[in-house]
């Protein structure tokens, strides 16, 4: 076994203390590796970089340790039976992957701090905590003494975060025989009763998609934080969800963003945790794992996290649509829609996929993601008459892959759904997964299905709409952020241009209002690179950044509204 060990000194430094225990060691030099990155977020992290005095002793002396690459540590043993490592790591990150210390709790992902020893790493370990005695401690682990973890081995260590307090707040609730908990750390005041209600809700639809649950107890870990967050990150037996500001929890606009965001990570224990792509099973920590089928891993997910908040009653029908609107106004103000298809973008993930990027490059595999397999739930329904849908494939999934800890590919994946839909879909695949077509007819001729439609809308902001540009504004500037391709705005914009004057009226928040007026002519004063500037706009009748929304056809048949019941569980 392997023993790790934490401890601290002074909370408001933020560093800890950590000790491995290598006992029984046969081996002239010992090899150490810390994650570069953390499942659930897929790229790389360099977790090193808050590491610091990595030393070794074995029987109390000092032997020699160094690095070999930036995270993987060299330690030469002479062949002495115990090795002892220490080193600080600096928790100050307060974000669903991160870890933190303070005079009132310990938050730990032990993946950001806890080193590998190369050839262990299937040894059981055990993690020992040095915390205040009347601190809870809660884990997706087994506490098996008083603050003492243990894992089976070091990616089951890795993967259970935990939260250590005296201010903890938890309440409990089980659906078909599995333990649920729901663990609050900081300022709010929580409606249990509510809470247990919509949680309960969305579990039962997901154990009913998929039949059973990889775990028998699951830990809801929530940092509920004094200020505007909102983050969550999927484990086998956990999530970690950060989020605030803590007054407004049960407000219906953060307890929606709650509720959603747990139910989103709760489909992860299946999707991903289990059900996992073959490139990354096993984890290689110490590199990028490159996979295309992030449309899997995070699209379907995306999807399902809403969709079940339909099927469980806690979003009417008119709220579910309201969140495929937001999902439908992200994806179609982004043209990289039309540059890289959804399977390369999950590849470039391990690029520059959590951040913007450069204009139009990408297309977001948890947008697109979720309309592609909107797309597709409706399409199997269609194809099948409603005996099969995207609940058939994850099924499946889950049931020849996920349980037997077998990794699927990107032509298992579209081979289960020629199955299902008892044809073929290759199309489907060309078309919107490995390419760039355009997805709206297809999605409106699949809504009509469900009695529905996909309508699009000029955009009401004359600057979006018919000029093809976008701004962010505050108290002390107006900033163009987007500029849409081929647009008038292309033709005189440029990123960052900070608008100043039209037609010698000073911007103060009334760009839209002066615009609306339809003035003749469009003369903007603009600062480019601390320069002024004086350009002109003028309108080619093209439409940009139009609006598109998912609603009710007032045509619908009967037998479209029997499926649109069969889709959502709700009438017509």
């Amino acid at each position: 076994m392997i023993h790790y060990s934490i401890s601290y000194s002074n909370p408001l430094t933020h560093f800890l203390n950590i000790t491995i225990s290598i006992t029984n060691n046969q081996q002239q030099e010992l090899y150490l590796q810390l994650p570069a990155w953390r499942p659930g977020r897929y790229e790389l992290q360099h977790f090193a970089q808050k590491l610091s005095a990595v030393t070794a002793t074995a029987n109390g002396a000092s032997i020699a340790t160094g690095k070999v690459t930036k995270d993987r540590w060299r330690v030469e043993t002479g062949g002495a039976d115990t090795i002892e490592i220490k080193y600080s790591f600096f928790a100050r990150q307060m974000d669903a992957g991160g870890s933190w210390l303070d005079e009132e709790q310990l938050y730990l992902n032990p993946i950001n701090c806890l080193i590998a020893v190369e050839g262990s790493e299937q040894e059981a370990c055990q993690l020992k905590l040095y915390l205040p005695e009347e601190w809870q401690l809660a884990c997706g682990l087994p506490e098996t003494e008083k603050h003492t973890l243990e894992a089976a081995n070091y990616d089951a260590l890795v993967d259970s975060p935990f939260i250590a307090s005296g201010s903890l707040q938890k309440t409990t609730f089980e659906v078909n025989g599995i333990t649920f908990h729901i663990w609050l750390q900081g300022d709010c005041q929580p409606d249990w009763e509510r809470l247990r209600k919509d949680f309960e809700g969305y579990t039962k639809e997901q154990l009913e998609v998929f039949g059973d649950f990889p775990v028998q107890e699951y830990h809801y870990l929530n940092e509920i934080l004094p200020y505007r967050f909102f983050h969550g990150v999927e484990h086998s037996h956990s999530t970690v969800i950060t989020l605030g500001p803590g007054e407004l929890l049960m407000q219906p606009s953060l307890y929606k963003e709650f509720v959603g965001v747990s139910s989103h990570e709760l489909f992860h224990t299946w999707n991903i945790k289990k059900i996992r792509p073959k490139e990354m099973l096993p984890y290689n920590f110490a590199q990028e794992n490159y996979f295309k089928t992030g449309y899997v891993a995070e699209g379907v997910t995306t999807y399902y996290g809403d969709y079940m908040l339909a099927r469980s009653g806690f979003f009417t029908a008119d709220a579910y649509f309201e969140e495929l609107n937001k999902n439908l106004q992200r994806y179609f103000a982004d043209y990289s829609r039309h540059n890289l298809s959804v399977a390369d973008s999950s590849f470039d993930l391990w690029l520059d996929g959590y951040k913007p990027g450069i204009p139009d490059r990408k297309v977001s595999i948890y947008i697109k993601g979720a309309l592609t397999v909107l797309l597709l739930d409706l399409q199997l329904r269609k194809a099948t008459d409603n005996k099969a849908s995207m609940d058939t494939v994850m099924r499946y999934l889950w049931e020849r892959f996920g349980k037997k800890d077998i990794g699927y590919t990107e032509q298992d994946y579209a081979q289960l759904v020629d199955e299902v839909a008892g044809q073929s879909f290759q199309t489907y695949f060309n078309d919107f997964i490995n390419s760039t077509a355009p997805i709206e007819q297809p999605l409106d001729e699949a809504l009509r299905f469900v009695g529905c439609m996909l309508k699009e809308e000029q955009n009401p902001l004359q600057h979006e709409g018919t000029y093809g540009f976008k701004v962010s504004s505050s108290d002390t500037s107006i900033k163009v952020t987007a500029i849409a391709p081929d647009s008038p705005a292309s033709e005189v914009l440029s990123i960052d241009d900070e608008l100043v004057a039209l037609n010698g009226r000073k911007l103060e928040n009334n760009l839209q209002q002066l615009l609306a007026l339809e003035p003749e002519e469009v003369e903007l004063v603009l600062f480019r690179e601390k320069q002024l500037r004086v350009v002109r706009l003028e309108q080619n009748g093209k439409a940009y950044y139009s609006m598109y929304t998912i609603e009710k056809r007032a045509d619908a048949t009967e037998a479209e509204k029997q499926n649109f019941k069969l889709w959502l569980k709700q009438e017509f």
